[in-house]
């Protein structure tokens, strides 16, 4: 059996694999990127630091309801529809040859859109082997899932001193979770995790993202929730509030009020506030939702901070709220140098501390050399092109100190 994806006017016919689960086998020259919008024009970003982001799967079987990649098109429309994952074939190598061509990186993050450890996972163990990529050359990785953790990755991450994993967990009642997702992970088991990282010695940070209004916002259940994220070892939380794609807002609407008994009206009547093109609640619910949990966080001895939470201040002009809510140096609560390869291997640059969107607030002079301080939405390319102009430095250095000696 075949299914048929459409990209704009074209569309191509992969054959289906129907087991574990129904997906699709994808060849792809796709390349490592940075985020997708920089802070300008209209302060698009809220993320500090920079990273290469890694999606090699499109379409979950967490198949979260309220889930914003089940507005995107291509793979992923495939997956809303017909319920088919798209497997991106050899994803690791195609990485390795990447990473070979860099004497600059960012830290790597599996994955921003779709789960790494989902459990098409098990099957072709990519994340695993594009966890190895980056680790076999001390260039730091972190994952973020709402699967249980391979004792794989947590063995490699181990071997890198500021690589990092999160666990999304959303509430702590375990019948309420399984209404909001097919995936089943126990609760239990998502707070194993942050146990099995936390024994390791490694950084672990819980993810509240995000509180959905009227059904996982009580204050009790926040409190619930951040205390048994720190008991078993979490050093940071990062909370949102849920947003709704135009496209979705019936779908999401009629959910919550089948599985929830929140009515359509009382939904409608909080979101009101147009943030990108998506609904959101209105910034007095907000505030006071995240005023909560800061004051929650502040308490239970842990840092906080938001993700991709915004506030309108005219036109296309948005400002991010972690300058008033974020108790952290940067938004994921761990401080992740730039790295630069020396020989044949990457290494920290020295007083780096990753928050590039700090640096371009502050006007200050990157110590990496670079112009990561403007914040931008970069591509690959740029990273090469800065592995060209440092590799030439590194030349240059290299025969002014021969002619010294001689």
């Amino acid at each position: 059996m075949k299914t048929a994806v459409q990209f704009g006017r074209t569309t191509k016919e992969f054959e289906i694999i129907e087991s574990p689960i129904p997906h699709i086998l994808v060849d792809s020259k796709k390349e490592l990127h940075g985020w997708w919008e920089g802070i300008k024009p209209y302060g698009n970003r809220e993320c500090t630091a920079e990273r290469l982001l890694i999606n090699p799967y499109n379409g979950c079987t967490h198949n979260c309801f309220f889930c914003y990649a089940h507005a995107l098109g291509g793979y992923f429309k495939t997956f809303r529809k017909e319920g088919i994952v798209a497997v991106f074939r050899d994803f690791d190598r195609i990485i390795s040859k990447q990473l070979d061509k860099l004497s600059v990186a960012s830290c790597g993050y599996l994955s921003p859109v779709t789960d790494p450890f989902q459990p098409i996972n098990k099957k072709y163990e990519l994340s695993e082997k594009i966890i190895k990529e980056f680790v076999s050359r001390n260039i730091p990785v972190q994952f973020t899932t709402k699967g249980r953790i391979p004792d794989d990755a947590i063995r490699l991450i181990k071997r890198q001193e500021h690589s990092f994993g999160q666990v999304s967990i959303l509430t702590t009642d375990e019948e309420k979770r399984k209404k909001l997702m097919d995936g089943k992970t126990p609760t239990d088991e998502l707070f194993r995790n942050i146990e099995r990282l936390a024994d390791e010695d490694i950084f672990a940070v819980c993810r509240i993202d995000p509180v959905i209004p009227y059904v996982t916002a009580g204050r009790e259940e926040l409190e619930e929730l951040v205390k048994r994220a720190v008991d078993s070892g979490a050093k940071h939380i990062i909370a949102s509030c849920m947003d709704i794609p135009t496209s979705l807002k019936g779908e999401i609407y009629a959910k919550i009020e089948e599985r929830f008994d929140i009515s359509k009206n009382k939904l409608n009547r909080l979101f009101t506030e147009r943030i990108r093109g998506d609904f959101n609640a209105d910034m007095g619910y907000r505030r006071k939702l995240f005023r909560t949990l800061r004051e929650i966080c502040d308490r239970a001895g842990v840092t906080m901070a938001l993700c991709m939470e915004f506030e309108s201040v005219g036109g296309k002009n948005i400002k991010g709220l972690n300058r008033e809510f974020m108790s952290s140096n940067n938004c994921e609560g761990i401080d992740v140098p730039i790295y630069v390869k020396k020989g044949d291997r990457f290494e920290p640059v020295e007083g780096c501390d990753g928050n590039c969107l700090g640096c371009y607030r502050s006007e200050k002079i990157s110590v990496c050399g670079l112009p990561l301080n403007e914040a931008k939405a970069w591509k690959l390319r740029d990273y090469r092109k800065w592995s060209k102009e440092i590799k030439q430095e590194t030349k240059e250095k290299g025969q002014k100190s021969i002619t010294g000696d001689w």
